[in-house]
């Protein structure tokens, strides 16, 4: 039997197979407030239980791990007042939920450096994590200060300080090795990507994980999209012939 690539989880090519690890870049906030002549904040607010009721719904389908796009290295282009109020509910969705994580065994991960953000949204994601850190369940990742090309560039850095210091040998380096220096490294390969509002592209998201993944674009805005949809779209992964380049 040849051996399972790393990028291919066990459950590839399974007729109605769940997929293990799920991401979602939210997006629509912004113009699902517009549509509706509200504020951007109240969009916002909005996308918040969106993912609070998407991470619920994805316990309930036995999603082994959801990862939210909910911060990108590019956000901090956005206008002083609507990062300040990313912040703050960035800061009421950790105090809200963190006892129902806790509850429910939900290992909360981050990926992105969060490092920037003021110091007591650090101190409150340091605690979430440890709080968490022994839950054996199904996994939330939250992207925070993520951006795909950055975290490559520190893999890469990361790997010739290695090569420098002696610790590696350059030919020892492959795909495998890369992944192993990326912020998903301990979590399952990436099947299926989602994105909301009827965008096609990306968004520096995942970039060397989303290789192989199925890809599904939806018109939803995020604040409207819900259990329903998430079914939808694992029932659509399940009906798709995934060969990984085989036959």
């Amino acid at each position: 039997m040849k051996p399972r690539p790393a990028n291919v989880p066990e459950k590839a090519g399974e007729e109605g197979a769940v997929p293990r690890h799920v991401a979602i870049i939210m997006d629509g906030n912004g113009r699902w407030a517009k549509q509706r002549h509200l504020p951007r904040l109240e969009g916002h607010r909005r996308g918040v239980e969106a993912a609070r009721r998407i991470t619920r719904a994805a316990r309930v389908l036995g999603i082994e791990a959801l990862t939210l796009y909910a911060f990108s290295s590019e956000n901090w282009r956005r206008p002083e007042e609507e990062v300040g109020d990313l912040m703050g509910l960035l800061r009421l969705f950790i105090r809200n939920d963190l006892d129902e994580m806790v509850r429910e065994n939900v290992r909360l991960r981050v990926i992105g450096d969060y490092s920037r953000f003021s110091a007591d949204i650090v101190a409150l994601v340091d605690d979430a994590l440890a709080r968490t850190a022994g839950n054996d369940g199904p996994i939330l990742a939250i992207a925070l200060n993520y951006g795909a090309r950055a975290e490559l560039a520190n893999a890469a850095r990361t790997l010739a300080q290695q090569v420098r210091d002696g610790e590696i040998a350059i030919e020892s380096i492959d795909e495998q090795t890369i992944e192993q220096h990326l912020d998903t490294h301990d979590l399952p390969p990436l099947d299926l990507l989602i994105r909301t509002s009827g965008e096609h592209r990306l968004s520096n998201f995942l970039l060397w994980q989303s290789a192989y993944t199925e890809l599904l674009f939806v018109d939803t805005l995020w604040p409207d999209f819900d259990e329903a949809a998430l079914r939808s779209a694992v029932a659509s992964f399940g009906r798709r012939q995934r060969r990984f380049g085989g036959l």
